[in-house]
C-alpha cells in the first residue's frame, strides 16, 4: 500500500522543537527510574504526583519522538531506512541485553523489536497504521484472559525469573515485560502517522496540543469512573481499565498517545521562541544525545548513587532531587561534547557500527 500524501521538508525550528521533546522525555525516564532505584515511596504530595503521573508516559513519549525520527527518514530514501533500521535494531538488541545485566528495566532491547516491526511496517498507509494500533491493544487484552500475566514476576524484588531462557524472554519481549512490544510497539506506529503531518504548521501544532489533551483527559477520566463502577463487582476486571503502565491497557495506551501529542505539540510551538532567547540551544545537544545519556544514567547516574548506598529508602524528594542533578549535569556534558564532535559517543558508535 502507499503512504499517504507527505507534507514538504520540515524547517530546522521543527527539528529542534522535536530535540526538546526528545529532551523533557529523557529528563521525565530519569526521574522515574531514579524513584524506582532508589526505593522511593509515594508520599501523597505535590512530587509524588508528578513521579506518578511521568510513569509510562515519559517513556511512551520516547517511544513516539522514535516512530516521527523513523518515518521522516522513511520519506526522504525508504530503502536506505529500511536497511539502515534493521543493522541499528541488532545493535540496539546488543547493548540492551548488556545494560539488562546491570539495569533489568532496559527500553532499549525492546526499542530493537520496535524498529524491527516498525520499518517492515513502514511502507503501510496511515490508516492502516491505525488499524494495526488498535490490533495491538486487543490484542494484549485477548492475551490477558489467556495468559497468566504474573509469570515469571517477582513483584516484591522487580526480578524476573527466567528472562534468559527462550520462553522466558519471549513472554517478557511480547507480553509481560517492562515495554512489551504488544502494544508498545503501538506508540512507535502512532509516532510514523504524526511523522506524516504538517508538524512544522501551527495548526497542527495546536491540534497535536488540543487533541493530545482531550485524549489524555478523556483516558483518566474514563478509568476513574469505570475503575469505580468495576471495583465492587470484581477488582480484577478494574484493571482492565487502569491508565498505569502495567499492564498497559487500551486506556493506558490512549492516555500515552495523548500525552505524547500534547507535549510534541507544545515543544514544537515553543521551539522558536525559545531559540530566540537562547534557552534552546542549551537544551538541544542533549536532546540529540539521549542514547547516550541514557546508558549514562544507569552507568553513572545510578552507579553513583549506590556508591552513596543510596539505592533503596529513599524519599521522593531525594530522588526526584538527584534525578533532576544528573539532568543538569548531562545537559553540560552535552554541550561541551558538542563542541568537538557532531554525535554523542553512543550515537557515533551506533552510526559507525550500523550506519
Amino acid at each position: 500500500m502507499q503512504m499517504t500524501n507527505a507534507a514538504p521538508p520540515a524547517p530546522q525550528s521543527r527539528l529542534a522543537g522535536l530535540d526538546l521533546a526528545r529532551y523533557l522525555a529523557f529528563v521525565g525516564m530519569v526521574i522515574v527510574n531514579f524513584k524506582i532505584a532508589m526505593g522511593a515511596e509515594n508520599d501523597g504530595g505535590w512530587l509524588s504526583l508528578l513521579s506518578g503521573a511521568l510513569e509510562g508516559r515519559a517513556a511512551a513519549t520516547f517511544v513516539v519522538l522514535a516512530g516521527i525520527g523513523l518515518g521522516l527518514a522513511g520519506r526522504k530514501a525508504l530503502d536506505q531506512t529500511v536497511s539502515v533500521s534493521l543493522r541499528r535494531a541488532v545493535f540496539l538488541l546488543a547493548i540492551g541485553l548488556m545494560n539488562m545485566l546491570i539495569f533489568e528495566a532496559d527500553i532499549l532491547h525492546y526499542y530493537a523489536f520496535y524498529f524491527l516491526f516498525g520499518v517492515l511496517l513502514l511502507p503501510l498507509s496511515s490508516r492502516t497504521l491505525v488499524l494495526a494500533i488498535l490490533a495491538l491493544n486487543l490484542a494484549f487484552v485477548a492475551m490477558v484472559f489467556l495468559f497468566e500475566y504474573d509469570t515469571g514476576w517477582n513483584w516484591e524484588t522487580f526480578a524476573y525469573a527466567d528472562f534468559w531462557k527462550p520462553a522466558g524472554f519471549v513472554r517478557n519481549l511480547f507480553f509481560n515485560g517492562w515495554h512489551p512490544v504488544i502494544p508498545w510497539l503501538g506508540f512507535l506506529l502512532f509516532g510514523i502517522v504524526l511523522s506524516r503531518l504538517a508538524l512544522s504548521e501551527r495548526r497542527a501544532q495546536l491540534a497535536l496540543v488540543g487533541l493530545g489533551a482531550g485524549a489524555l483527559a478523556f483516558a483518566e477520566g474514563a478509568s476513574f469512573v469505570l475503575a469505580h463502577m468495576l471495583v465492587p463487582l470484581d477488582a480484577e476486571f478494574a484493571l482492565l481499565v487502569t491508565t498505569d503502565p502495567v499492564p498497559p491497557m487500551p486506556l493506558y495506551s490512549l492516555a500515552g498517545f495523548g500525552a505524547a501529542s500534547l507535549v510534541i505539540g507544545l515543544c514544537l510551538i515553543v521551539a522558536r521562541p525559545l531559540g530566540r532567547w537562547r534557552i534552546l540551544p542549551l537544551i538541544v545537544p542533549a536532546g540529540r544525545q539521549t542514547l547516550t545519556l541514557y546508558i549514562a544514567h544507569i552507568l553513572v547516574g545510578m552507579g553513583t548513587l549506590e556508591a552513596l548506598n543510596m539505592l533503596g529508602g529513599q524519599t521522593i524528594a531525594q530522588a526526584v532531587g538527584a534525578a533532576l542533578l544528573f539532568c543538569l549535569g548531562a545537559t553540560i556534558y552535552a554541550n561541551i561534547w558538542s563542541l568537538v564532535f557532531k554525535r554523542g559517543p553512543i550515537e557515533a558508535l551506533m552510526r559507525k557500527v550500523a550506519g
